[in-house]
């Protein structure tokens, strides 16, 4: 574990998350879920968190392994045809993890989401939160529908809030 990455976590910590992601930023990205879902039978969920503390720090959590965690207990994994997709992004590390249910997982594969994910830290570097989420819906939403159109009418089984941690 890193003397810099524990620093990194404690100063930055979840006050920066709602600095970056001021509730306008999270109306429009919850509106880009919405209009995603319109486009595909599958969930989608976006997750920010500032830092970790306390256990997962020390435990020198990585972000994926937080993800992990983040899609279990946010119940993603539950959906009717195992298409929910998790966005995480720990904020403090800049790193983003595509968390996908088995249905999904299987389709797309690792290498597909890892290359959506590169693709959103590359907007992050320069500054771009906003459109690196929303583009990072996109391009997750856009397999979706490839392999779960949107057959008729089908619920929302998660919200499409962000969720601040």
């Amino acid at each position: 574990m890193s003397i810099g990455r524990i620093v990194r976590h404690l100063v930055q910590h979840h006050w920066r998350a709602r600095q970056v992601f001021p509730q306008g930023v999270l109306d429009r990205i919850e509106q880009a879920i919405k209009r995603s879902e319109a486009t595909h039978s599958g969930q989608v969920r976006f997750v920010v968190e500032g830092a970790l503390d306390g256990r997962p720090l020390f435990r020198n959590q990585h972000a994926r392994e937080r993800a992990l965690d983040v899609f279990s207990h946010l119940r993603i994994w539950d959906t009717a045809h195992n298409n929910g997709v998790l966005i995480y992004l720990l904020l403090a590390d800049r790193d983003v993890e595509i968390i996908a249910d088995r249905g999904i997982d299987a389709k797309v594969g690792s290498e597909g989401w890892e290359t959506i994910c590169r693709a959103m830290e590359a907007e992050f570097g320069a500054g771009q939160f906003e459109r690196g989420v929303i583009d990072g819906i996109a391009a997750v939403s856009k397999e979706l529908a490839k392999y779960y159109p949107p057959g008729g009418p089908h619920p929302n089984e998660l919200p499409d809030k962000p969720v601040v941690m």
